[in-house]
């Protein structure tokens, strides 16, 4: 199970070897722990609870759900497994060695929220003419006055825009430092700094 919580730092530059400047993002890998194996029998699919993030203090019914991994995790995230995964147990840690360098990735994370935006900004409309008497030069134009008297679910306009769950796929390990608990990716990662991000292997 090539899955792993993390937390984004920021952006790094390296030099691979053929000579050639690639843009690295940085994640943290917290200390992580199996916090609840589910079967096929017992709840009806294979999956796998990973707690992340240790805290000091958990309410009660979460305290009493990740008391067999002895960890207080702030994050429980669940994955679904086959059977032949299943060679976790409960309290087993994850780290970042379970990835190697150059392996292929995928990311989730939310993006950067930037509030209320036009449609200009939101949706690459263009804008209106500036010349011979135009007045409308952000406006979104007609939505559709006369037929069918509503607007269609979906339409284009002004709105939130942002902070959206967003998968970059087929990202490349660019490095693994395990004693520091870092992992950098080729290219791009979503959402801001200290946000939390999932990693998961392609197969």
């Amino acid at each position: 199970m090539k899955q792993l919580i993390a937390t984004k730092i920021g952006m790094m530059s390296t030099i691979n070897e053929n000579g050639v400047v690639e843009a690295v993002t940085v994640l943290s890998v917290p200390k992580q722990v199996v916090t609840q194996l589910k079967n096929l029998e017992k709840d009806g699919y294979n999956a796998v609870q990973v707690g992340a993030k240790e805290v000091t203090k958990l309410s009660k019914p979460l305290s009493g759900h990740v008391k067999a991994s002895n960890f207080m995790p702030r994050i429980i995230k669940e994955y679904r497994i086959d059977e032949t995964e299943s060679n976790l147990n409960v309290g087993d840690e994850l780290n970042p060695d379970i990835f190697n360098v150059n392996d292929k990735v995928d990311v989730t994370s939310n993006s950067k929220g930037k509030g209320f935006a036009g449609t200009i900004k939101r949706h690459n409309f263009k804008r209106g003419r500036k010349t011979h008497g135009g007045r409308s030069y952000r406006r979104p134009g007609s939505i559709g006055s006369m037929y069918p008297q509503r607007i269609f679910k979906g339409k284009k306009m002004a709105g939130r825009l942002g902070n959206e769950r967003v998968t970059i796929k087929n990202l490349k390990v660019n490095f693994i430092d395990v004693e520091n608990r870092l992992i950098g990716l080729s290219g791009a990662v979503p959402g801001p700094r200290k946000s939390t991000v999932l990693i998961k292997g392609r197969a």
